[in-house]
């Protein structure tokens, strides 16, 4: 559904900047993607940037990641190795694409000025912090401006989605297109009777300062991504192999649990919930062992820890100072790094 007026007018500013912020997944994922109930918020230690500025021809700058020359064949090696196949531009082409096509489909005239975009990204890269959607969500923020238009959150989500799994055949759900599209910290509710109602779940923004003190640690060393780990659940799902069916259930239990612990301020259960959130998601998934090693490493010291997204990354909560520095001194030592989460609370 369109909100904004059908125009044909300049763009309002010569240059515009936008950005969006990584994703951690509090608590219920994966089941975001199959129908369940998940907690997730944004967070401003690192962004993803677009410019975007009136041109005469339309054209997308390359970044760093889109690189095709290199100076040796291992340096070729290694780039893929850590940052994958692909950078930012196939992101970009998908996401110009998919805006057109809503437009063209809502009868919403564009005026005919072209630009030139291009992105930065200081996001992690294949940890499961979103920063693939991220450059998608702060794109469709730079042409929502360029054109002067206005797309309701809810749907903006469903389009950000729409780019990564229709565009670009990426396995992906809706929890993080939605936390970066509302800024804070957002419960969802995916419930099939929901969904098929409107469209898009129902989200309730919570206020970030409910929150107990957390921390976010990752590797450096990830290289598998997260679409391999997505499309072996999607498989077993669609099979409807029972332990996966159990595991999204009691995911999506977990995320209502942990709302009410949030409302009642109750700290320690919220790190029994996180705990129990990875145990299962590794009865049923094949984790590797520096996954592993990451989470029990940051558990040994009592701290709670589940992955952020699909793994590389975790997430988990902290009693005190006296812990959170015992936290840095055990991650670093196995080379995972720790920051305390800076949680956009855009309310």
């Amino acid at each position: 559904m369109y909100l904004g007026p059908s125009l044909n007018k300049q763009p309002i500013s010569l240059i515009i900047q936008t950005e969006s912020y990584p994703r951690a997944a509090l608590i219920g994922n994966p089941s975001d993607g199959y129908y369940g109930k998940t907690i997730a918020f944004v967070f401003s230690n690192f962004k993803a940037n677009i410019t975007l500025f009136q041109t005469p021809e339309l054209e997308i700058q390359p970044e760093q990641l889109d690189l095709t020359s290199f100076n040796s064949i291992s340096e070729l090696v290694h780039d893929v190795s850590l940052h994958g196949y692909y950078g930012g531009m196939r992101l970009l082409k998908a996401t110009i694409k998919v805006f057109y096509n809503y437009c063209h489909e809502n009868s919403i005239v564009l005026h005919d000025q072209n630009f030139t975009i291009r992105y930065k990204s200081t996001i992690p890269h294949r940890l499961g912090l979103a920063g693939s959607s991220a450059i998608i969500t702060a794109g469709m923020k730079a042409l929502m401006s360029f054109y002067n238009i206005e797309i309701q959150k809810p749907v903006l989500a469903n389009l950000i989605l729409s780019v990564e799994v229709d565009e670009l055949k990426i396995a992906a759900g809706l929890q993080d297109r939605v936390a970066q599209v509302y800024e804070t910290p957002v419960y969802m509710d995916f419930d099939k009777k929901i969904m098929d109602k409107q469209h898009y779940g129902d989200y309730i923004p919570i206020d970030a300062g409910l929150f107990p003190p957390m921390y976010i640690a990752f590797r450096t060393d990830q290289s598998s991504g997260s679409e391999v780990v997505h499309n072996d659940l999607r498989a077993r799902y669609n099979y409807k192999e029972p332990r996966v069916l159990e595991a999204v259930k009691e995911w999506s239990d977990l995320s209502v649990r942990f709302k009410n612990c949030l409302e009642k301020k109750e700290s320690c259960e919220m790190g029994n919930l996180i705990n129990r959130n990875f145990d299962l998601r590794r009865s049923i998934l094949n984790i590797s062992k520096e996954n592993i090693e990451m989470v029990e490493t940051a558990r040994s010291v009592g701290a709670s820890a589940k992955f952020t997204g699909s793994g590389g990354a975790i997430i988990g909560t902290y009693t005190d100072e006296n812990m959170f520095n015992s936290l840095k001194v055990k991650l670093n030592s196995i080379e995972v790094k720790i920051l305390k989460p800076v949680i956009v609370n855009n309310k």
